[in-house]
């Protein structure tokens, strides 16, 4: 079911963010990221240069080539459009992410490599959902594969969102012995 039809209203600002994952022929995995922005209106930077109404305010653009235990090999990012001229020089930290692994902890690494100074705010949001893009994009890889499983044999995935809860029908549906009729957490 879509939206509602939404109250009268004109448009403040656009994002556009295109993520996708491909297959490498040397067995790795590149997820590339893309985000552009766009104003409505005409911007006049601090520095006297002028965005026309609806040309690209932010265009950047990062690559993250990862194994098939998402550990991260290599990483490239670029800046094609941003409001100040400095800001293509931070393409360069999003190296520190190399020999890290897309997992448990990710988001506290990012907070921690990249907060304020130490990095553009913009890549970093890039960062942010590539576990769910990576993740998605190996699934063909992975099909087959044994589940993860905690100490006791439980799925990892179950109770990991509103789907997996141990009370629902997809949990009772793949691993019946983990259902939870009444469940109440």
């Amino acid at each position: 079911m879509p939206l509602p039809a939404p109250y009268p209203r004109e448009i403040l600002h656009s994002r556009a963010i295109q993520m996708d994952g491909y297959l490498r022929a040397d067995g790795l995995v590149d997820i590339d990221l893309h985000m552009t922005d766009r104003k409505p209106d005409e911007v006049v930077f601090a520095d006297g240069r002028c965005l026309a109404a609806g040309d690209l305010l932010h265009d950047m653009a990062l690559r993250l080539v990862v194994d098939q235990n998402l550990r991260i090999v290599d990483a490239i990012a670029c800046i094609d459009a941003s409001p100040y001229r400095v800001c293509p020089e931070a393409t360069e930290v999003v190296r520190d992410v190399i020999g890290f692994t897309i997992g448990p902890g990710w988001s506290a690494m990012l907070k921690e490599r990249f907060h304020g100074r130490k990095g553009c705010t913009h890549l970093t949001e890039l960062l942010r959902p590539v576990a769910t893009v990576a993740i998605q994009s190996l699934w063909r890889l992975r099909k087959g594969r044994a589940e993860p499983t905690d100490s006791g044999g439980r799925p990892q995935k179950i109770d990991s969102c509103y789907a997996y809860a141990a009370s629902r029908e997809v949990v009772k549906m793949r691993w019946p012995a983990h259902f939870r009729e009444d469940d109440t957490d």
